[in-house]
């Protein structure tokens, strides 16, 4: 018999130190090979770490909520004579359960109640839609207490909701094919509360996925009741700590110089619904974020500076796009980016959008898909907003802004018509991107938001 102990491993991040978040073993617990020992918290995610060894749980050398440094001992486990072992193995990001785990609309801009946003992670701008997560609690162990996080008890999801935010409950029969009630289901979304716009009064998917980006959006933005302290105290770690040092170091280290235009997006609206209406892409999402994400890889090859990098020595100028798209988890923000967005086709792009949007919802984003990105795209129109200025992701000199689409007075031809109208921010590094380029990116950017036709050049 031999007590041995698992020192914190590094998980290949490039990280010092992680915070222990749950313990999933007690003291006398016996344990295997590969099974999960403890969740921490790094900059980046959550990662479970499984044992190395077989054997008997003897102490937890580490409280959870406690930050540690890599190499420190947080477990001892004693093992017989013959125990099985194996070499502690990169851990697999976690699954994070929260009560606020549905997020809000995927990369949809907000839109008028002609077009809606489709469901997943919310895409905007830099800050969290809120941070607010429960954390499971290990056997044996000490919960973790958090002012805006309760423990989750093993119980159905309750969902929050504004008083105005969703109308009375109908008394008519609810006309929804099963796949629907199992997405809304999935969503926790009440189908009583949706007015359907199909046919005969249907609720079809894009209903659902409206309904629950609405919801999550005021999850985001409720005030909770008062509490009986004056003032809450939250401290500044993990995922949000990391947040503030690279905005920090962003906003005082590139010089930003920043852009907007108005934009006409009427024929790109109109291009989305026929997309959703083609065969060749059944059962993909299709949002406006979709041709955005299009126009900035074409408007990148036009004027390849605006996806470089400074590094005080030189402009490392990439002649490909890992594409990022900011996205706003309960955890706060990440910046996951699609690998090789230039060599993707319209539906490639599209299913990888999905999945990317699919996994940051899930908590299951890797660290590897938040790494190596060369410029970003941020979707502040899901909140309703206009435009914004954006602060640049560490290691870019180049991100754009998508605010609302939604339908404004707008002149065509000298005659004032009802158009959907959109407007483009940016920001540049301006030790890298001159004025006159990051113009002429920004109304390459436009012009495919105007006639995504171009695209077929």
């Amino acid at each position: 018999m031999s007590d041995l102990q698992f020192e914190l491993p590094d998980v290949g991040e490039g990280l010092t130190e992680a915070e222990i978040v749950a313990w999933k073993v007690a003291p006398g617990d016996a344990v295997s090979v590969n099974q999960v020992l403890v969740e921490i918290e790094t900059a980046k995610s959550l990662v479970e770490l499984p044992s190395p060894f077989a054997g008997t749980v003897g102490a937890l050398l580490v409280e959870e909520g406690q930050t540690v440094d890599v190499g420190t001992p947080i477990i001892s486990v004693s093992t017989g004579g013959g125990a099985a072992t194996a070499e502690p193995t990169a851990p697999a990001p976690a699954v994070v359960e929260s009560e606020e785990a549905t997020l809000a609309a995927d990369t949809a801009a907000s839109v008028s109640p002609a077009e809606e946003p489709r469901p997943g992670a919310v895409l905007v701008g830099y800050g969290s839609a809120g941070s607010t997560s429960s954390r499971r609690r290990g056997r044996g162990a000490t919960p973790i207490v958090e002012p805006a996080s309760p423990a989750v008890t093993p119980q159905p999801p309750v969902r929050r909701q504004p008083p105005s935010s969703i109308p009375a409950a109908s008394a008519l029969p609810v006309i929804a094919k099963p796949p629907i009630r199992k997405l809304a289901k999935d969503l926790e979304v009440d189908l009583t509360a949706i007015e359907g716009t199909g046919l005969a009064g249907e609720i079809t998917r894009d209903d659902v996925i409206r309904e629950a980006s609405q919801a999550s959006v005021f999850r985001n933005i409720e005030t909770p009741e008062w509490a009986d302290e004056r003032e809450e105290r939250i401290p500044v770690k993990g995922v949000r700590k990391a947040i503030a040092t690279a905005m920090t170091r962003s906003a005082f280290t590139a010089p930003h110089v920043s852009l907007f235009v108005d934009v006409d997006a009427t024929r790109t609206m109109e291009f989305v619904k026929r997309l959703k209406n083609s065969t060749d892409f059944a059962g993909v999402k299709v949002s406006p974020l979709l041709i955005m994400a299009k126009a900035m890889i074409w408007a990148v090859r036009r004027n390849p500076t605006v996806n470089s990098e400074w590094t005080d020595q030189e402009i490392i100028v990439r002649h490909y796009v890992n594409l990022g798209v900011a996205a706003a988890t309960p955890r706060g923000l990440i910046v996951p980016n699609v690998k090789e967005a230039q060599a993707m086709s319209l539906l490639e792009l599209a299913r990888a959008l999905e999945t990317l949007t699919l996994t940051a919802r899930d908590g299951k984003t890797p660290p590897a898909d938040q790494q190596n990105g060369t410029i970003t795209v941020t979707n502040i129109g899901v909140f309703g907003m206009d435009t914004g200025t954006p602060i640049l992701n560490p290691g870019e000199v180049g991100i754009v802004a998508l605010g609302t689409i939604k339908q404004k007075p707008w002149v065509v031809d000298g005659e004032v018509r009802s158009r959907f109208v959109t407007t483009l921010g940016a920001s540049f590094d301006h030790r890298v991107v001159d004025g006159d380029v990051a113009s002429r990116f920004l109304a390459d950017v436009a012009s495919i938001i105007e006639e995504p036709a171009l695209l077929l050049d």
